[in-house]
């Protein structure tokens, strides 16, 4: 593919703000926020990512799901690069993301709660001892509770709303 034929850059953020997480499809992987750069080296289309984790099961099938988006729009020559530093965190998560994952019923990590550095808070907050108020992203309650650290997928929680008693997932700070 030469320069004067080949996508521009904006363009293939465009294309992949349309591949959903595969845990999440309600999200995409830009919403998502782990794919930090797309660039052209010579020929070849170099798309970096960050996993929400190092041992993510859905990595591979994000890598996948990115590759055949692009090769759909004909690019053939394309290098996947894991970059696991700085870690991806859910501050990465953008507005959007946010309000797609409220919609669609999971509550989004509480704004600044990952970037915490104070060990001990990120210590409580993991064991789950954490003070935080998650809201209900049903009905907006924040008379909730955590049913379960460990939710549908390992990014979230199990909590229910006291008021409207339905159940949620809370997308946990990371």
């Amino acid at each position: 593919m030469s320069a004067a034929t080949r996508p521009q850059i904006d363009e293939i953020w465009r294309w992949l703000s349309q591949v959903p997480d595969p845990e999440i499809p309600v999200i995409s992987l830009t919403d998502l926020g782990i794919v930090r750069d797309v660039a052209w080296q010579d020929d070849t289309l170099v798309v970096t990512v960050t996993p929400t984790y190092s041992g993510c099961p859905a990595t591979s099938i994000i890598n996948l799901d990115i590759e055949q988006a692009l090769r759909e729009r004909g690019i053939e020559s394309i290098r996947l690069e894991r970059q696991l530093s700085p870690p991806w965190t859910s501050d990465w998560l953008t507005e959007e993301g946010r309000e797609k994952l409220r919609a669609y019923g999971i509550a989004p990590p509480i704004d600044g709660t990952a970037a915490d550095g104070r060990l001990a808070g990120r210590i409580a907050r993991l064991a789950g001892s954490s003070n935080l108020t998650i809201a209900c992203p049903r009905c907006g309650s924040t008379h909730t509770e955590k049913i379960s650290q460990f939710g549908s997928t390992p990014c979230k929680a199990s909590y229910r709303c006291k008021d409207c008693l339905e159940p949620f997932d809370y997308f946990k700070c990371i």
